[in-house]
């Protein structure tokens, strides 16, 4: 457990925020030009999974900005 401030937090907080606003602009950017003709079912599809598939990385981030580490610790039992 932390008992002292760290600075992976903020400078996490901070990157985890350029990089979801730059990801949020390449898909506002692009994806549209490449799907706006197809059926709107299709688009609804493919923008639920672009909207959840940069949470796959998240928990590895999340780990690395509480521990350090990209795994998680081993338990101690």
């Amino acid at each position: 457990m932390r008992n002292e401030p760290t600075w992976r937090i903020p400078v996490g907080l901070i990157g985890l925020l350029l990089a979801l606003l730059v990801y949020g602009i390449l898909v506002a950017r692009y994806v549209p030009e490449v799907i706006g003709g197809w059926n709107a079912l299709v688009q609804t599809v493919i923008y639920l999974f672009l909207g959840l598939v940069w949470l796959l990385p998240l928990r590895r981030f999340l780990i690395w900005m509480e521990t350090g580490r990209w795994s998680p610790p081993a338990d101690k039992e």
